[in-house]
């Protein structure tokens, strides 16, 4: 008779590879209050949206001079994309392990209704995340003050010839594409069972930062961010930033809400699980 040993194990056994899924976070965690590791992590988010806003805004406003001196000068579009992609990738990786790198306030909501973060994280969080925009872009406008309002701030505004309807959709799909890959780049599920696929999660983050802004920067100059939209819409201040900043947080907060329930309830079959579940009880 054979060994215990010498038995393969049952085909689905390593499946799972022995994960499970952890606890969701409690919806009101006062105790978060009380710990220093909860205050570094909003600073850490200022800081890294400060540091976004300002790489980000002088590369706009860099460009938009350039172009004005010499119409095939300047990074182009391509180049913009590719300033907001890598930052969001430098500035992920560098805040993961301290805050879990959000840098938005709509990753931060998507996460919230995953139940990945507490409430009380999730308002303090956006409420650093805004405060960071608005100083990297003041900071930026310090830099550049002759060429700032000159060239618009780097605001997100609807671009003319395209409705409102047409500007919401676009900040919706590419917010959607951005929080769907924080899910699916961060999900220790996945890591768990594909422990042989190296995920290196800010890399396919950034990327898709970069593609989505390929996309709308046409439309509305990319926002699916709104820090990123207030902070430049504070300090341009004109009109026109104001008119649309609706579209720059309703946009992204449908968009985040879909990718969450997209991939918690579809993808990881969460609503099965949650019926299976009601049914036992």
């Amino acid at each position: 008779m054979a060994k215990d040993r010498d038995i393969p194990p049952p085909e689905d056994s390593f499946a799972g590879k022995d994960y499970q899924d952890p606890p969701p976070a409690p919806l009101i965690d006062p105790v978060e209050l009380s710990k220093w590791s909860f205050y570094r992590a909003l600073i850490a988010e200022f800081i890294a949206t400060l540091l976004f806003l300002y790489i980000t805004v002088q590369t706009v406003i860099g460009y938009k001079r350039s172009v004005a001196a010499d119409p095939c000068g300047g990074v182009g579009i391509l180049g913009i994309a590719w300033a907001f992609g890598g930052m969001i990738f430098v500035l992920v990786y560098c805040t993961a392990g301290i805050s879990g790198g959000h840098i938005n306030p709509a990753v931060t909501f998507g996460l919230f209704l995953a139940r990945k973060v507490s409430l009380v994280r999730a308002f303090l969080y956006m409420v650093a995340q805004c405060a960071g925009a608005i100083c990297g872009v003041g900071l930026a406008k310090g830099f550049q003050r002759a060429y700032y309002v000159r060239y618009g701030g780097a605001a997100n505004e609807l671009s003319v010839g395209y409705s409102k309807g047409t500007g919401l959709a676009a900040e919706i799909i590419g917010t959607f594409v951005l929080v769907y890959t924080v899910f699916s780049a961060t999900d220790p599920k996945r890591v768990a069972r594909d422990s042989h696929v190296p995920v290196l999660a800010p890399l396919p983050i950034g990327f898709a930062v970069f593609m989505v802004h390929l996309a709308t920067i046409p439309i509305t100059g990319t926002g699916i961010n709104p820090a990123r939209s207030l902070g430049a819409a504070v300090i341009y201040n004109h009109k026109k930033a104001w008119d649309d900043q609706w579209i720059f947080w309703v946009g992204p907060f449908v968009g985040a809400a879909i990718a969450a329930f997209y991939y918690q309830f579809i993808l990881r079959a969460g609503a099965v699980k949650a019926l299976g579940s009601f049914r036992s009880g």
